[in-house]
This record gives C-alpha cells, sequence and structure tokens, in this order.
C-alpha cells in the first residue's frame, strides 16, 4: 500500500483555508493532471506480459502523481497520503488525500474514453470533498459536504424514479484476480438485476458509473468488493446530490464494507432487495 501518514494533528482543520477554498484548488489540480495524461492518450499501449502492463499503468500513474502530490500537499501538508487504487478498509484518525491518479487506467491504456482524474480528502474516514475530472470531455463533477453536488457548477440531483423496472442500473469490477466466491456472487447480482431492472450496465471503473447515478443519468449502481479510491468520490457525489448509500443489503455502508450501493430513494429498498436474494 503507498500511504503516507499525517505530520500533525489532521483532525484540525487550518481555519484560514475553508473546504470550499479546498475543493476549488482541487480543481485546479485534477484537471493540471488530466491534461498530462491526455497528452499520453491515443493509440492503444501493446504489451504481452503482467509486468509490461503494470509498467504501462505505472507510467501514467507517475505523470499524474507528479502533479497531483505537490499541489495537494501543498494545500494540506499535515494530511496523510494514500495513493493505492486497490486498497479499502478504514483509514486511522485524521485527514487523508485518497487518489486516483488515472481512475480507468486500463481504459486508457487501450484508447478507450472511460477514465478520470479523482482527488477526495477523507476526515476521521468521511469524505468531506471530492474533485473527478474527465479530461477528453472537460467536465468537473465536485461535491462538499454539506453543499451539494456539481458538475462544471451546476447543481446535480439523482433521479426521481420510483420503479426498479424501469430504471438504468449498473455494476463494476472491483478488481482483476477477484477470489471465486466475489466472482459469483457478481454473477448472481448481475443475473437478478437483469431480472428486476430496466437495463444493465457492466464497465470500468466504478467512478464513471457513479458520476452518472448523481447527475440522474443512471438509477443506481452497485459493486462488491472494492476500494476507497473508487467508492468515495462517488459515494460523496451521489449522497449530496440526494441519493442513497449504502451496502447491497441495506445496511450502513462505511470503507470497510464488502459491497456497496448507490441509488435513487425511491428505488434504493428494490434494488436492495434484488441483491440481497
Amino acid at each position: 500500500m503507498s500511504e503516507t501518514l499525517p505530520t500533525t494533528d489532521a483532525a484540525t482543520t487550518d481555519a484560514a483555508v475553508s473546504d470550499a477554498d479546498l475543493l476549488t484548488r482541487t480543481v485546479i489540480a485534477v484537471r493540471a493532471a488530466g491534461s498530462a495524461l491526455r497528452e499520453r492518450f491515443g493509440d492503444v499501449t501493446p504489451y504481452r506480459t503482467r509486468d509490461e502492463l503494470m509498467r504501462a499503468l505505472a507510467a501514467n500513474d507517475d505523470t499524474a502523481l507528479a502533479i497531483l502530490r505537490p499541489a495537494l500537499t501543498e494545500l494540506r501538508p499535515q494530511a496523510g497520503w494514500v495513493e493505492d487504487e486497490l486498497d479499502g478498509g478504514a483509514l486511522p484518525p485524521g485527514e487523508w488525500w485518497v487518489v486516483d491518479p488515472v481512475e480507468g487506467n486500463v481504459n486508457h491504456l487501450h484508447a478507450l474514453p472511460e477514465w478520470a482524474v479523482t482527488a477526495t480528502l477523507v476526515r476521521d474516514n468521511q469524505p468531506v470533498l471530492t474533485a473527478v475530472h474527465l479530461p477528453l470531455t472537460g467536465e468537473t463533477y465536485t461535491a462538499l459536504t454539506g453543499a451539494g453536488a456539481h458538475l462544471d457548477g451546476r447543481p446535480l440531483h439523482v433521479s426521481h424514479t420510483t420503479d426498479l423496472g424501469l430504471s438504468i442500473v449498473a455494476t463494476s469490477q472491483a478488481r482483476p484476480d477477484e477470489d471465486e466466491t466475489i466472482v459469483r456472487r457478481v454473477g448472481s447480482s448481475i443475473t437478478a438485476m437483469l431480472r428486476d431492472a430496466l437495463v444493465v450496465r457492466t464497465a470500468v471503473p466504478a467512478t464513471l458509473h457513479l458520476v452518472n447515478v448523481a447527475a440522474g443519468k443512471a438509477d443506481a449502481f452497485w459493486q462488491f468488493a472494492g476500494a476507497r479510491a473508487d467508492l468515495l468520490p462517488g459515494a460523496l457525489l451521489v449522497t449530496e446530490a440526494g441519493g442513497r448509500i449504502s451496502d447491497a443489503q441495506g445496511r450502513p455502508w462505511t470503507p470497510q464494507s464488502n459491497s456497496f450501493l448507490a441509488a435513487a430513494p425511491g428505488i434504493h429498498t428494490e434494488a436492495a432487495s434484488t441483491l440481497s436474494r
């Protein structure tokens, strides 16, 4: 795990810089990183082995982190730092930057458009602000606790649907090489949703499904297992856009949960019931 511990009492917020100001500056950082990654985007990156794939992924990560890490560290020098996009579980107390330098990195390597740059400030295991930038469209999704979710400054709201049978729902593969139990659980959940929902979408990365839920373009997203970096940004966006977050059984979700569900309030209970079969 790539993790740097806080250097001071990170739970104490610098009164001179509000969370709103921090979000504005975080947006600048993720957009700058996105510009650098866009310059690397184009042809499919060839690889023949897992080692070659990992080196190509790391090269993209390093490009973005060279911009993100100094910029965000300057904003909150006392905050800890997490950049392992596959890591999960609770963080120690205090403030932490949880960053996915290339959310959907494998898509970037394959010249597919579904990728983003994300940065989330977590305070005592609660996300307080997030910025999700889509470099190919230029769109930036933001959320701030208690202040709503926005797309380039325009307020977002989840859909008003009340019927799962009329809903577009989505899921994602949390990571490669999942164990057999999770693979089977994912498969059975997709089968259940194919029966109960209107349309089921399956693709990576999770964050891009979650911004669609926050924007009311999709009605629900679920995932088994998962990491902080691919769920925390979307969790805050959906919550601030009026959606409901839980585990797949409808219980309160935390980064330690083994499943995740984000949905419009009108279908949340129905979606959790489907996933609990």
